[in-house]
């Protein structure tokens, strides 16, 4: 069964071309949302994905419609491999059903995963960059030498160690292993 999907932006945008192209294209179904892509909750798609059985086919007019990330329909697309279900975009002229379109799709899958490898490396460069700078990462201690200081005087006037780390906010353990810590 062919099924297919569009997309507009904006209510005042009219998806009647994206909708006839669709059924040009044969299919019986169209879902259609009426939402702007970057929009995490698009009820028609989400309908439309459960609709989907292994031997249909998703047609949609234009590849952004259907996601607006790159890595968002390498998600959607790969999910549709692996459950049998074939893909088309009208305009970008990939069919999953040919060899050409699938050659189109691994072409696209090839540049998604260059982009996750670039976006790696410079996170890498940046993290480097900003602790030789002496940016610090992760959370900062709950333990100061400070509060340790003065749990350990608390400790030293009587009171327990349970309720000194109580006092200065901190749990019991993180207080033994400071004093630990202090005493190595």
């Amino acid at each position: 069964m062919k099924y297919g999907y569009a997309r507009v932006s904006t209510e005042d945008q009219n998806p009647a071309m994206q909708l006839a192209a669709l059924k040009k294209a044969g299919c019986k179904t169209v879902f259609k949302d009426k939402v702007t892509g970057a929009h995490v909750k698009r009820p028609a798609l989400t309908r439309c994905l459960k609709k989907l059985e292994t031997g249909d086919t998703l047609i949609v007019w234009k590849l952004d419609r259907l996601g607006r990330s790159l890595r968002a329909l390498i998600h959607v697309l790969d999910g549709f491999k692996q459950e049998g279900i074939k893909f088309r975009s009208l305009t970008e002229a990939i069919d999953t059903e040919t060899p050409t379109g699938r050659a189109m799709w691994q072409m696209v899958g090839v540049l998604a995963e260059l982009e996750r490898s670039l976006i790696v490396e410079r996170t890498r460069a940046g993290v480097k960059a900003a602790q030789k700078r002496g940016v610090k990462f992760g959370r900062k201690p709950k333990l100061t030498p400070d509060r340790l200081a003065y749990a350990r005087e608390m400790i030293e006037r009587g009171t327990t160690p349970t309720d000194a780390a109580k006092i200065i906010g901190i749990g019991r353990a993180t207080l033994y292993r400071g004093l630990q810590r202090e005493a190595a």
